[in-house]
C-alpha cells in the first residue's frame, strides 16, 4: 500500500513543503529501466549553443546547429555521456573489451572548437562545472572519489565521495556505494576536499534524482520517494515499494519527469527467475503548498 505525503523530518529541516498524489498505478512484467544510452540511440549525449556532441563506436562527433560535422575524433571505445563547459568537452567512455575495471573507459578532455584531445583523465562519472571545469567520479577496489580537474586537466580538487551530481549553487552528490549494508548519503562537497554529510540513504544504488525548480532533489531511494533541500534538510514524500538494503540491490529502479507528471519505475527480479522483472510504475503529481502555522 502506498503511504503518501510530508512525513516526519529527518536530519535536519526541510525547508520546502512538497506533496506528491498518486494518480495511477500499473504492475506488469517487463524489462527494467535502465539509464545508459543503447544502441541505437540517436539522441546526441550533449548539446549547448547550437552545438551536439554525438558518440558511435570509437568516435565522438560534433555537429553544428545545421547538420554540419565540425570534428570527428577516433577514440578506443564508446562514448557514453559527454558534458560541455568554457570552450571544452568531457566524455567518458566504455571499453569494448572487458578489463580489471569491467568495460570502463577513459574520460577524454576535448576542445570543443576541433576535438584537439586535450587530456586523458580517469573516470566513470563526470560533470560540468564553469569555466571549462570538471568533476570526475570512480567507485570500486578502494576507490570513491570525486575529482576537480581544470579546463588543462590539471587536478585542483578531490573529495572522498562517489554518485550523481546535482550542480547549481555548489555541488551535490546522491551517493552510490553500492554496499550492503550501505553508507550512502546526500553530500555537498565544498572547496578543499570536504565533504558535508547529510540524510542517510537506504539504497547503494539509488537512481539519477530529478531536480526541481527550487533545487530541491528528488531521490527514489529503495521504493521510498525522498525529497532534499539545498542544505540537505529531508522528508519523506511516498512509500512507493520499501525494500530491505539486501533486497534494494538486486532492484532497477528509475525516475523521470514527464510534462507535470513524476513517474517512479521499480523494476524488481523474480525470486526463482531473475531474468524475469515485476515492472511497478507510478504517475504523480507533485505540488508545492505554503506552510501554515499550527
Amino acid at each position: 500500500m502506498v503511504n503518501q505525503g510530508e512525513s516526519s523530518r529527518a536530519e535536519g529541516e526541510f525547508s520546502a513543503h512538497w506533496r506528491v498524489s498518486v494518480v495511477k498505478h500499473t504492475r506488469k512484467t517487463g524489462r527494467p529501466p535502465y539509464e545508459r544510452h543503447e544502441a541505437g540511440d540517436l539522441r546526441p549525449l550533449a548539446s549547448r549553443d547550437g552545438l551536439r556532441i554525438h558518440g558511435g563506436v570509437r568516435t565522438v562527433s560534433c555537429i553544428d546547429a545545421s547538420g554540419h560535422t565540425r570534428w570527428t575524433r577516433h577514440c578506443a571505445g564508446r562514448p557514453n555521456a559527454a558534458h560541455i563547459s568554457g570552450g571544452r568537452v568531457l566524455v567518458t567512455t566504455d571499453s569494448l573489451e572487458y578489463t580489471a575495471w569491467g568495460h570502463l573507459g577513459p574520460a577524454l578532455l576535448l576542445d570543443l572548437a576541433d576535438g584537439t584531445q586535450i587530456a586523458e583523465l580517469r573516470g566513470e562519472r563526470g560533470a560540468a562545472l564553469r569555466g571549462g571545469r570538471f568533476l570526475l567520479g570512480l567507485e570500486g577496489y578502494d576507490s570513491f572519489d570525486t575529482w576537480e580537474h581544470d579546463r588543462d586537466g590539471v587536478l585542483t580538487d578531490s573529495w572522498r565521495s562517489y554518485g550523481h551530481y546535482v550542480i547549481g549553487t555548489g555541488i551535490r552528490v546522491v551517493e552510490t556505494d553500492r554496499n550492503v549494508p550501505t553508507s550512502s548519503r546526500v553530500v555537498r562537497l565544498l572547496p578543499g576536499g570536504i565533504v558535508r554529510r547529510g540524510p542517510l540513504l537506504n539504497s547503494p544504488t539509488a537512481p539519477r534524482p530529478l531536480v526541481l525548480e527550487d533545487g530541491t532533489i528528488l531521490v527514489l531511494d529503495a521504493g521510498v520517494l525522498r525529497a532534499v533541500d539545498r542544505e540537505l534538510g529531508a522528508v519523506v514524500l511516498a512509500q512507493l515499494l520499501p525494500s530491505d538494503p539486501d533486497e534494494a540491490s538486486g532492484r532497477t529502479e528509475g525516475l523521470r519527469r514527464d510534462g507535470q507528471y513524476i513517474t517512479a519505475v521499480i523494476a524488481a527480479p523474480h525470486p526463482r527467475r531473475p531474468t524475469r522483472h515485476t515492472v511497478h510504475t507510478w504517475t504523480m503529481t507533485l505540488t508545492l503548498h505554503a506552510p501554515t502555522d499550527v
